[in-house]
């Protein structure tokens, strides 16, 4: 289910709210409203995909329980496996297939297996638990709302990835608490920033991006054009997917739940390493927490540094996609990030302003390779935004590319909304409404756009 679609905003939510706050006063009974209305939600692209999610959720929480009981840590490595299985399989399969028939010049079968949604968000949510618990950092939940913390149905599909503790603590709270209408308000406030993000701008720059990434795998693009198709898809990539965040974390707070920062307007980043601390803040953090520190971080030397700064964003761009153009991506931000940290330990800053150009175009490029359907059609764009293909050409959709960007810089993200910037105030209230109001409308004129990470 779309978080855009008027089912979504006129239908299932409220009703789902309504229910939640007829059962405040008895924790389990508001618990199995939101896990009902998540099961409904999951299920509504397709129901078959419920046994799945809701087999992993079971089966880490008994394996979990096995630990507890036993005190053996092949419990927990096992479900781990499992989850690393599961995902490895739906995701992955057909792409190691793809890989062994080329190195090895056979024909194989493909198994042509459905991508579940959400699989890559809830399969590492499962695995930060079982090694929060093997580390000691975690106790063992009830059933009920350690399957909720993965269910909650505003970051099922596309995260933010949300950890045990920041969440399962949450549901004993009364929604009923001090500062209830204001959480609703913020709620709804920040859902509609994201609703008009979604639908009045990363969705009209979408026709533009699918024509030109497509057309550059069957010729060359001009300068014009070249640029068109990366900065569009940049501020599309961002905008949809800070859109999503944001309407998620809006709905949770009509529920009383708050989920973790996921953007904090990255295209202000002056420097790589910020960018990584603003974009996807959830995987950021999950990757230093379980991959980066393990393999040995900043601690050990430059070339221990290195190696797991490549490992980390290898395996990062391999989370994003099953394919060569994603591995190359995450490996282009860790010599990047290599890089950027050599130039600062010489301790000779850039000027903000020069700083921050090479750091933008630096992800620009990134974001060509990331988006572009093979390493030609990337290459061949990435040398037409260097000027090799000539410079003719100008840049389409110049007006919306710029109101875009100004909304990619100067939109707050939700959480500085929620903690800074909305009081009660009248205005806000009025203006959100009719905001939300045209972007319902506006859904209406034909079938909502999936997010970009909605099948991921």
């Amino acid at each position: 289910m779309l978080f855009q679609s008027q089912f979504y905003v006129l239908a299932f939510l409220p009703i789902t709210v309504a229910l939640y706050y007829a059962a405040a006063g008895s924790a389990s009974a508001r618990q199995w409203v939101l896990i009902a209305a998540s099961l409904f939600f999951y299920g509504w692209w397709d129901p078959r995909f419920i046994i799945l999610v809701v087999s992993q959720i079971t089966a880490t929480w008994l394996l979990a329980l096995a630990y507890e009981r036993t005190g053996a840590k092949a419990w927990l490595i096992a479900g781990i496996v499992l989850n690393l299985a599961s995902l490895g399989t739906f995701k992955y399969l057909d792409f190691l297939l793809a890989s062994l028939e080329t190195a090895a010049g056979l024909a194989l079968p493909r198994a042509h297996l459905i991508l579940p949604i959400g699989i890559s968000f809830f399969s590492f949510q499962l695995i930060s638990y079982l090694v929060d618990r093997m580390r000691g950092d975690a106790p063992t939940y009830p059933f009920r709302p350690f399957a909720l913390f993965v269910l909650v149905f505003p970051h099922v599909i596309a995260g933010p990835i949300v950890r045990h503790n920041e969440l399962v603590p949450q549901f004993a709270l009364s929604p009923l608490r001090d500062g209830m209408w204001a959480r609703i308000g913020a709620g709804l406030v920040i859902f509609t920033v994201g609703f008009a993000k979604k639908v009045l701008l990363a969705d009209r720059l979408a026709p533009t991006v699918d024509q030109l990434f497509s057309q550059a795998a069957q010729r060359v693009l001009d300068f014009g054009e070249a640029w068109t198709a990366a900065l569009a898809f940049s501020l599309q990539l961002f905008l949809d997917f800070s859109a999503y965040t944001e309407m998620a974390i809006g709905s949770a707070l009509l529920f009383g739940l708050l989920l973790p920062e996921n953007f904090r307007r990255p295209y202000l980043a002056a420097d790589l390493r910020d960018f990584w601390r603003r974009w996807h803040i959830s995987l950021s953090n999950f990757l230093r927490d379980y991959l980066y520190i393990p393999l040995g971080g900043s601690r050990h030397g430059a070339a221990r540094y290195a190696l797991a700064t490549m490992i980390t964003m290898g395996l990062c761009g391999l989370w994003h996609g099953a394919g060569w153009t994603y591995i190359a991506w995450g490996l282009w931000h860790g010599v990047g990030l290599i890089v950027c940290r050599g130039w600062q330990q010489l301790g000779r800053p850039l000027p903000a302003i020069v700083g921050w150009a090479i750091t933008m175009l630096f992800v620009l490029a990134g974001w060509v390779v990331f988006r572009a359907s093979g390493f030609a059609s990337a290459g061949s764009m990435l040398a037409s935004l260097a000027g090799m293909n000539g410079l003719g050409g100008a840049l389409a959709e110049a007006k919306l590319i710029a109101i875009a960007a100004l909304a990619s810089a100067l939109i707050p993200s939700a959480h500085e909304m929620k903690d800074r910037l909305l009081r009660p105030m009248p205005v806000i209230a009025a203006v959100s409404a009719l905001l939300a109001a045209f972007c319902v409308f506006e859904v209406g004129k034909g079938a909502p756009v999936n997010f970009i990470y909605f099948q991921f």
